[in-house]
């Protein structure tokens, strides 16, 4: 597992203590204190010591302490909040020369978000406890799964380690591993939908396998055995952005997408690498944000790197420029 992870100072207001399990702290950084300076937005609402702003595009709440400081943004029609957290730096040497470094920590809410649920009682029991816990969270798990990720361990099974894509074959690596493949064990999904683990798939994700294995067997949000609509992730990459929950926040326009600016970290992202077959996608990552070059990153379940990478084997994980991933690039949701 990738370590080398910097671990920063949050301002006053969040008290933290201990590291996550996969990281060590290398360094102190006191850059996210300086965000505590800045004033509570004028006209946003305050309750309960926080501060609740409302902004657009895509339709959020920002929750911020009594300085003014971000401490969470909340997504309309999204469980996936994005908290500020201790500072991290991610690192994939054996395939990139460039890390990630960020303060943004995506942890899945009760429920989705709507305006004024911050007078709720779910929201008021759960975000205390999430401000400032160093669990991991879905970028931390995510993580877990990349070249040469120690084994993680729950209950004698290995929940976690470094990924393959699939079993080798002389067509190449196939695709169709999906998390119970990965886990060895079978699984019943809704509607009476049973599949049987694959042996020859073992320790095995193919790029929604990644997804739904991130995102729901560890994280847990509900799963679907099928490519339908409904209350959870369907198995499929074309199914997870056209039937699948979640706000979007990148639409597909069916051609290159180059706007960035509505995403965040932990975003799911969609891919046409197949433009010869149709307009369909067909392949699905996780953005991790801008790396240290300056540029968007996506890490993903791919044949050439033989499982999960950010790094680039195969071509550059980058949404922006002229890969073949940014080429591909479509659409994105927030889960």
């Amino acid at each position: 597992m990738r370590k080398g992870v910097r671990i920063g100072v949050l301002a006053a207001v969040i008290a933290v203590s201990g590291t996550a399990a996969v990281y060590v702290a290398t360094q102190d950084r006191q850059e996210i204190t300086a965000i505590s300076a800045s004033a509570a937005p004028t006209g946003a609402a305050v309750t309960g010591g926080y501060t609740y702003e409302r902004l657009e595009n895509p339709a959020r709440t920002v929750v911020r302490d009594a300085a003014g400081a971000q401490l969470a943004s909340f997504t309309d029609g999204s469980r996936a909040v994005m908290l500020t957290g201790k500072t991290r730096t991610f690192t994939e040497p054996r395939f990139t020369k460039v890390s990630i470094t960020s303060t943004a920590w995506i942890r899945l809410a009760p429920q989705p978000w709507q305006a004024g649920a911050e007078k709720e009682k779910w929201f008021t029991d759960w975000l205390p406890k999430a401000v400032g816990n160093t669990d991991p969270d879905v970028l931390a798990i995510a993580l877990q799964y990349t070249d040469g990720a120690a084994d993680e361990m729950a209950k004698k099974l290995r929940i976690g380690g470094d990924a393959n894509f699939g079993p080798d074959s002389a067509e190449g690596r196939l695709e169709k591993s999906d998390f119970y493949d990965y886990l060895g064990i079978g699984w019943d999904f809704p509607g009476g939908v049973h599949e049987a683990a694959e042996p020859a798939r073992a320790r095995s994700l193919d790029c929604s396998g990644f997804v739904r294995m991130v995102y729901g067997y560890r994280s847990g949000y509900p799963l679907l055995g099928t490519n339908t609509k409904g209350p959870g992730l369907p198995r499929r990459a074309w199914a997870l952005s056209e039937l699948g929950p979640g706000t979007e926040v990148v639409h597909d326009e069916k051609k290159q997408a180059t706007d960035f600016s509505t995403l965040q970290p932990g975003d799911v992202l969609f891919f046409n690498l197949e433009p010869q077959l149709g307009t369909q996608v067909s392949h699905t990552g996780i953005y991790l944000g801008i790396d240290s070059d300056g540029h968007h990153r996506v890490l993903s379940s791919r044949k050439v790197a033989n499982g999960p990478t950010f790094g680039d084997a195969g071509g550059v994980s980058l949404i922006d420029g002229s890969g073949t991933y940014a080429k591909a690039f479509r659409a994105a949701k927030r889960l």
